[in-house]
């Protein structure tokens, strides 16, 4: 698939603001299977600084500084990139990470950040370790019959609903309030899928559903590590295995790290800040291939 996406934000200031150090990911990962053809990222007021960097997980964000006082931010991200449909799952796997759970001395040591539970000492939440037993249960220790599975509870258990402010909640909030966005839903995948040795990663990205809806948003998925396979996207508030028409942005351990824009600003008290938001998508082909696992 070959698309064009404009990403748009305003941000508004009731008295003029300095604007902090900004960080931008808004540039879709031009590496896996995706092509970034073109990307444009213009700022207003013009950044006194500007620079790009190759974050821990290797995709490209853009950092910037300003000078002087502003009562408007605009930022606009024009992208054209081409996803492709990788390969079948079934015929990539090694026989050594298709049986669950992994054993962790034997994946490459560059993976331990994607095994860590989301605890303050670094364990798994006991109810994502329960929930990934539970789905481990009858599969057979085969680990896409797990993901398959996973996703199925998953989906059971959550009811999806579109949350645009705030932090992914950790497993334990979202199996407890039976409810999520799709970025708590991909981090109770995550957590489930390291607690049985799967390492997992957040991306962040766009999702080019059809049919059209009125209005595109930021997305959220996981990313699963299989040996043989490489990292694979799953979406647990979706159909599960993603295929081209995912369009991933940033990647990390950490979700709080893909977040589109994050940045400060500072001015007098009682000062004000709203923000609007816009997403359009042009698909100019399609492969019109289907997914399989």
């Amino acid at each position: 698939m070959r698309a064009r996406l404009i990403h748009s934000f305003d941000y508004s200031y009731s008295e003029p603001v300095l604007l902090g150090p900004h960080r931008f990911c808004l540039r879709p990962r031009p590496h896996g299977f995706q092509r970034l053809i073109d990307h444009r990222l213009t700022i207003t007021p013009d950044p006194s600084q500007l620079h790009d960097l190759l974050a821990a997980g290797g995709d490209t964000i853009t950092r910037a500084r300003f000078l002087g006082e502003t009562q408007q931010l605009t930022v606009v991200a024009t992208s054209e990139v081409e996803t492709f449909t990788p390969p079948l799952l079934e015929a990539c796997l090694d026989e050594s990470m298709a049986l669950l759970p992994v054993s962790t001395g034997r994946l490459n040591p560059d993976l331990s950040s994607y095994l860590v539970g989301w605890l303050p000492n670094g364990q798994h939440d006991h109810s994502a370790v329960d929930l990934a037993q539970e789905a481990w249960i009858g599969c057979d220790q085969r680990s896409l019959a797990f993901l398959q599975q996973l996703i199925v509870i998953i989906q059971d258990r959550v009811k999806y609903s579109q949350r645009h402010i705030g932090p992914a909640w950790p497993a334990g909030r979202t199996l407890k309030e039976r409810i999520g966005s799709c970025r708590d839903m991909a981090m109770l995948m995550i957590e489930c899928c390291r607690a049985m040795g799967l390492p997992a990663r957040f991306v962040s990205g766009y999702h080019l559903v059809e049919p059209r809806p009125k209005r595109y948003d930021l997305h959220a998925w996981a990313e699963v590590y299989l040996q043989g396979a490489g990292w694979r996207g799953f979406d647990p508030s979706g159909k599960g295995a993603v295929d081209d028409r995912y369009i991933p942005v940033a990647t990390s351990s950490n979700p709080n790290l893909t977040a589109a824009i994050s940045g400060s600003f500072s001015g007098p008290p009682g000062v004000k800040s709203a923000m609007e938001w816009d997403i359009k998508a042009e698909i100019l082909s399609s492969s019109n291939q289907s997914t399989r696992w």
